[in-house]
């Protein structure tokens, strides 16, 4: 279970779904905190500080509007030119506008402007994460075994919790100096070792190869589709993405992201405590989220991801009843129960299984596109209307409402979606909406023998 797969070429791929995402997280992560920390002060000064909060909030959400389009445009690309082309291409966007923002002048020096530059590097991280996740995804996935893809591809949502990880530790490192100090540069710093990030991720990735999957795609007869042919193709997978995006996208940033905000703001405990609680509960995603990837290989896609869906909504109550205690042992293990333990069995199964949905040919469009429309809905907006929701009734009740309404269209989703562990990756795509197969597939894949079950059901 340590390993993605025996395959050389798959444990190369995997690697290199690790170090991209990990870059992704890592710049969505430390935009998050430091919005909940230093930039709503740094460029949207206000005398209330829960509207500085909104505002610092709602430019994190606009990092999501652009990744539909960086789904669309790159996915495109990566179904056409190559995964491993594209995926270079997510690491120079990502990675060069985390680190300019490390740059960029307060509202102090350039007055508007200063939001305004931020809001339109926030659209560029957007633009490149869009084709990034699904992209490594995509990529570990194709190199894989067939009954190890769940492992496989946990390998990208274990990017998660090392970029969550790394993200809150350099924060938490650099938050021991100073206030005034970091106040004026010392929040800087962990954007601008997102440039290291990305060295570390080009070196990776420039050695992988491209999956046979791909290659045989396009060395056969079947071309790339026009651009939205996933969505005609397929439209039930296209649905079912998003609607199963809802409940996992919006625990993924309602406790990391509000959840600090929560602690440090509204709780007045301070920012090291929320940092800590993630940091640990991420320690514990290093070993839960290729745990439920390989569980998800033996039990099938859906029940692991059901019961995560499930088990997170119900712990919503108890998190925040631990957290109101404002004891730090309580608020650690709230967070490592709702973000360590539960809410991987969503993300997890959930990469092999979207790949799994489309075919070869616009595999990485599909699965890309449908996903970040759900990041926009769902994660995008998540800690934005959990802080507007808290702020007009004063309490946490309504942010259990809002989320047990994502979760259930989740659960939902999940029950229209078809199982896909054990089947080839073309067959799946090719047959669960309905649809004729075309000719067996230069690179189909035995199946095993829940496959044999699953395609006679």
């Amino acid at each position: 279970m340590n390993e993605p797969s025996r395959n050389p070429h798959a444990r190369r791929a995997a690697a290199a779904a690790l170090v991209g995402t990990v870059l992704e997280w890592y710049d969505f992560i430390i935009y998050g905190t430091a919005a909940a920390i230093v930039l709503n002060s740094a460029f949207f000064p206000s005398d209330n500080p829960v509207t500085g909060t909104l505002a610092a909030l709602a430019t994190y959400a606009v990092g999501f509007v652009a990744r539909p389009l960086g789904g669309l445009v790159l996915g495109r690309l990566g179904d056409r030119m190559g995964r491993k082309r594209v995926l270079v291409s997510t690491l120079l966007l990502m990675g060069g506008a985390t680190t300019l923002i490390g740059l960029l002048p307060t509202y102090a020096t350039l007055g508007p402007l200063a939001p305004a530059l931020l809001v339109l590097l926030r659209l560029v991280q957007g633009f490149g994460a869009g084709g990034e996740y699904a992209g490594a995804v995509v990529l570990s996935v194709e190199h894989a075994d067939p009954g190890r893809r769940g492992l496989a591809g946990s390998a990208a949502p274990l990017g998660f919790a090392v970029g969550t990880l790394l993200a809150n530790g350099v924060f938490a490192l650099f938050m021991l100096m100073p206030t005034s100090a970091f106040e004026v540069w010392g929040w800087r710093i962990p954007f601008l070792l997102g440039a290291v990030c990305v060295a570390v991720g080009y070196l990776v990735r420039r050695r992988v190869q491209e999956p046979e999957a791909f290659t045989a795609v396009q060395e056969s007869e079947r071309q790339p589709s026009p651009l939205f042919a996933a969505l005609r193709r397929h439209p039930r997978s296209f649905f079912i993405v998003i609607g199963t995006r809802m409940g996992e996208n919006g625990f993924a940033y309602l406790f990391p992201v509000f959840g600090v905000a929560y602690i440090s703001t509204t709780l007045g405990l301070g920012d090291f405590l929320g940092l800590v609680a993630v940091m640990t509960a991420s320690a514990v995603q290093l070993a839960t989220v290729p745990f439920y990837g390989w569980l998800s290989d033996r039990w099938g896609r859906r029940p692991v991801y059901a019961a995560g869906a499930a088990l997170s909504l119900l712990w919503l109550v108890p998190f925040f009843l631990l957290v109101g205690t404002t004891d730090s042992v309580a608020v650690v293990g709230a967070f490592v129960v709702g973000l360590g333990l539960v809410y991987p069995a969503m993300l997890a199964p959930q990469a092999a299984w979207y790949a799994e949905l489309f075919d070869t040919e616009f595999r990485l469009t599909g699965f890309a596109f449908a996903r970040e429309i759900g990041s926009v809905v769902a994660g995008g907006l998540s800690p934005f209307i959990a802080t507007v929701l808290y702020a007009w009734a004063d309490h946490w009740w309504p942010i259990v409402v809002y989320m047990a309404l994502l979760s259930l269209i989740t659960l939902a989703a999940l029950a229209m979606g078809p199982e896909t562990s054990g089947r080839g990756l073309d067959h799946d795509a090719r047959t669960q909406d309905g649809r004729t197969p075309k000719a067996a597939s230069a690179v189909a894949v035995p199946l095993s023998p829940r496959g044999l079950q699953n395609r006679a059901e």
